[in-house]
């Protein structure tokens, strides 16, 4: 029995497909399990095929954190402007920014970049996360400055609670999410101040 042809896919779509498969390996089993040849193996590519693509491992992880950055701060970015519309939800803020650092792999990502040395490919998140920054602070120009606090403290927050959250938690006798209430009210304090501000007498 001869095996069905391999499908022939665009660019493109290879491209995509070899992101999808990288970040399923990253849920699954860790980033340390996103390598070239276990991408290539579970979308039926070659090692060289992705090589053309990412040219190297370091280049595909620096694609998959661009690929996760870019869905993470879309979500953020809706979430807030409907916030700020008044469809207030911190608690939706908060949960997509954790979500993203903890379920949704970007923090695992982020850390063992560091530690292997490929700084780089942190890049794409702090862009993402930046120009969510501007997109946020447009038309609030005097709030700028407390915007990128604000994000870098929930960022912060976010990244520490994924890595560490569940054993401190479990150390200090305290519920799993008190991160994340901690970090609803403190955004919370900082959208009535914003909403304060705004209906101020100019």
């Amino acid at each position: 029995m001869t095996a069905a042809p391999r499908k022939r896919l665009s660019p493109e779509e290879s491209r995509d497909a070899a992101l999808e498969a990288a970040r399923a390996l990253l849920l699954e089993a860790g980033p340390q399990a996103v390598t070239l040849k276990a991408v290539a193996a579970r979308i039926g590519r070659t090692h060289a095929n992705l090589l053309h693509h990412f040219g190297s491992a370091a280049g595909l992880q620096k694609a998959l954190a661009a690929n996760i950055a870019c869905g993470v701060t879309s979500k953020i970015s809706a979430a807030v402007m409907r916030a700020r519309a008044g469809d207030h939800d911190d608690h939706e803020v908060v949960n997509l920014t954790f979500d993203a650092f903890d379920k949704g792999g970007a923090g695992a990502l982020a850390s063992w970049m560091i530690l292997t040395g490929n700084q780089d490919a942190l890049d794409p998140i702090l862009e993402a996360i930046h120009g969510l920054m501007d997109e946020l602070a447009e038309g609030h120009d005097d709030k700028t400055h407390s915007l990128h606090e604000e994000t870098l403290q929930l960022v912060l927050m976010a990244v520490g609670d994924a890595l560490l959250g569940a054993p401190m938690a479990r150390a200090l006798g305290l519920p799993r999410d008190k991160a994340r209430q901690m970090a609803v009210a403190q955004l919370s304090r900082t959208m009535a101040e914003h909403h304060g501000d705004m209906e101020k007498p100019q």
